[in-house]
């Protein structure tokens, strides 16, 4: 897994937490306990700081960058190929697959942000809605099937962090 320090800021990352060795964490990166990191994810904290809270899950093809500072909660699920810059994203969130988050947004506790949307500079997503399109919009509120569908999701993620950890052996070059 390639961690690398940079200007004396070195990631740190917590405890139960799986690193794909094809991931790339560089700088001033904080992940948190219990989180997945999937292959070719890229977590760039060379301008500023960018903090992970625990369980949270940051699928394959993921790009996180900062020229100040973004915040991911705890028990966020980002997609594959989804793109953050400087974002505030709250507990619980879901990023869709190749969803943009772009600078100085902030996504509420619990919402979804659909597959493929673009969430525009400065835009704040209450908490508790379900978002899409390019420019996203509030499309309407997650109800409980949604909040145990995220639930199940992350569950599942919880044990195929274990299994990595127990298992996962390179067979070829």
């Amino acid at each position: 897994m390639p961690v690398y320090e940079l200007e004396g800021k070195r990631p740190r990352i917590g405890s139960g937490t799986w690193v794909a060795p094809s991931a790339d964490i560089i700088g001033d990166v904080e992940i948190g306990e219990n989180c997945f990191i999937g292959f070719g994810a890229v977590i760039r904290g060379d301008f500023g700081k960018i903090k992970i809270g625990n369980e949270s899950l940051v699928e394959e093809g993921v790009v996180i960058h900062t020229a100040d500072r973004t915040d991911i909660g705890n028990k966020v699920i980002i997609g594959h190929l989804a793109m953050i810059h400087d974002a505030t994203i709250h507990d619980r969130a879901l990023i869709g697959m190749k969803a943009m988050i772009c600078e100085f947004v902030t996504i509420g506790e619990s919402s979804i942000i659909a597959e493929q949307s673009l969430v525009r500079k400065q835009t704040t997503i209450p908490p508790g809605k379900i978002v899409t399109g390019s420019p996203a919009k509030v499309v309407g509120d997650i109800g409980q099937h949604h909040r145990e569908r995220l639930a199940n999701g992350r569950k599942a993620y919880l044990q195929l962090i274990r299994s990595y950890h127990n298992s996962f052996k390179q067979i070829g070059p």
